[in-house]
């Protein structure tokens, strides 16, 4: 929990700086004067001003903040013409859109850079959808999708790749259902598979090597000779063409002697072995070799002009699928329960912590990425509100008064402090287990 916390103070503080320098930067370029600069909440530390600017360290790390000459409605105007206020309508909201825009920048900024460091990656993860077979009594097999089916759309996305599936998957809604065409012997057939967490579960499996990761120690695959890196290319004469098939034929055998055909240094050899019974820790018994398999990978990196464009390409769609959802809350189709609140991002930031450096930068992405967009929302007090007062102000063809915009902004704020109440009282009850208590269940 500590990395956790750590990540969220150093990140979300660095991002909600980021956004505010957007802010300050297009300020600064209309000529509105900046008097104040704080990296961090708080009591003023220590700082240094430059010009009208004082930069400044405030005592509490949470992000920062700039204040603008005759920025808020409440304060003194002077009339001169470096305050905000005094700028023209256009000039004030490219100054607001700013910080969103900032953030929606730095998210495809970290996601491009991860993409040109590169990383091992599944040899299937960016290939077309085709569809090697379907695991038994799962969401695929119960909508009709079948082995030798290539998926031509899902959830809008068309010609999608096994990430692109992963990634509508990973967005979805849990509990619904998506669209899903699927093209066999020449003819498009159109279905509805209902969302799982785990995408072959969903729409079937590719095809890929049966790769030996791992034994188990004592196991029948270790007493057969069988070795870390092996390809099982065949059991019982049959081809394979994925670990999932493989263990399917394993339960189909049952404690059968069975044949296993493997590769090893390109070398063909047959080994045989007796599965056992057990339970290999998940508390559903079945019959099993000792193997734990593994992906066949390939390092994948890209040049800056193309991680730039993909990196675009998938916040695009990550922004697309956050509006639809906040679309669903207030539509009812979806529960505000879904959303996480402060606690619920310092757990996701220890494991994105905990499972290396990429998936800490992936992590931070998408929160810049949420704290841009949720930023647009027109709700008094965000930055979409204030564009939405400014858009009202453009169309009526005046200000509106003071009384008016005091009322908005606290309705604004008693709006969204009742959101982060109840999504911080959501983050409670699933981190100490209560959610089936308070359901009475």
């Amino acid at each position: 929990m500590l990395y956790g916390i750590i990540a969220v103070v150093l990140g979300l503080g660095l991002m909600v700086l980021i956004h505010e320098f957007g802010h300050f930067i297009v300020a600064r370029a209309f000529g509105v004067r900046v008097d104040v600069f704080s990296f961090g909440l708080g009591p003023r530390v220590f700082g240094v001003k430059r010009g009208a600017t004082d930069y400044r360290l405030s005592a509490l790390p949470f992000g920062g903040y700039v204040r603008m000459a005759g920025e808020n409605p409440t304060d003194e105007r002077t009339g001169n013409a470096d305050e905000f206020l005094s700028k023209t309508r256009w000039q004030r909201m490219f100054i607001v859109l700013a910080g969103p825009t900032t953030n929606v920048l730095l998210a495809v900024a970290l996601t491009a850079g991860l993409f040109v460091y590169g990383s091992e990656q599944p040899t299937y993860s960016d290939q077309p959808a085709a569809i090697a077979g379907v695991m038994k009594d799962s969401p695929a097999q119960a909508a009709g999708i079948q082995a030798g089916d290539q998926i031509v759309s899902f959830a809008g996305a068309q010609n999608p790749s096994w990430n692109r599936i992963a990634l509508e998957l990973a967005l979805a809604a849990p509990g619904h259902t998506l669209p899903v065409v699927v093209e066999r012997n020449g003819q498009r057939i159109s279905m509805s598979v209902a969302t799982d967490v785990q995408p072959f579960a969903v729409v079937g499996y590719p095809a890929e090597p049966v790769l030996v990761g791992g034994l188990i120690s004592g196991a029948a695959a270790e007493g057969a000779g069988l070795r870390e890196g092996d390809a099982i290319v065949a059991a019982g004469g049959q081809p394979m063409r994925s670990p999932y098939e493989l263990s399917e034929f394993i339960q189909k055998n049952g404690g059968k002697l069975l044949e296993l055909e493997i590769e090893r240094n390109s070398q063909q050899r047959m080994v045989q072995l007796a599965p056992a019974w057990g339970d290999p820790g998940d508390g559903k018994a079945r019959w099993l070799i000792g193997i734990n398999y593994r992906f066949a990978t390939v390092e994948r990196s890209y040049s800056v002009p193309t991680a730039v464009a993909k990196a675009a390409e998938f916040h695009v769609v990550l922004a697309s699928k956050m509006l639809s959802m906040i679309g669903q809350l207030f539509t009812g189709r979806a529960s505000i329960k879904q959303m996480q609140g402060p606690l619920g991002i310092v757990q996701e930031s220890t494991r994105a912590a905990r499972r290396g450096f990429g998936d800490l930068v992936s992590f931070m992405a998408l929160v810049s990425l949420n704290l841009g967009v949720l930023n647009l929302l027109p709700i008094p007090i965000l930055d979409g509100g204030h564009i939405m007062m400014l858009g009202i102000e453009g169309v009526l063809r005046k200000d509106l008064s003071l009384k008016v915009k005091e009322r908005i902004l606290t309705t604004g704020m008693v709006l969204l402090l009742a959101v982060f109440l109840f999504v911080t009282f959501n983050d409670i009850t699933r981190l100490l287990g209560l959610e089936n208590l308070i359901r009475g269940q």
